[in-house]
C-alpha cells in the first residue's frame, strides 16, 4: 500500500461469513473496493485462509461528528 493521505481514501465495509455461517464485518479506508478486499486478506487471518468467504464489500458514508 502506498503512502497517501487518508482524506483521499473512502470508507469500506468488508463482510464475510465464517464456517458457522455467521456474518462478520471489517472496516477499512481504501482507494477502491479491490484495495479494501486486499486489506481484509492481509489483516484478517480467517479471510486470508478463506478469501472466498467475502460476500460483500460496501462503501460507507463518512460520519460527521
Amino acid at each position: 500500500m502506498s503512502s497517501r493521505p487518508i482524506t483521499s481514501c473512502k470508507r469500506y465495509a468488508v463482510s464475510y461469513r465464517d464456517l458457522a455461517n455467521k456474518r462478520h464485518e471489517l472496516g477499512f479506508y481504501a482507494i477502491d473496493a479491490f484495495e479494501a478486499r486486499q486489506l481484509a486478506i492481509e489483516f484478517n487471518k480467517f479471510v486470508r485462509e478463506h478469501p472466498n468467504s467475502i460476500d460483500r464489500i460496501s462503501l460507507r458514508n463518512k460520519v460527521i461528528a
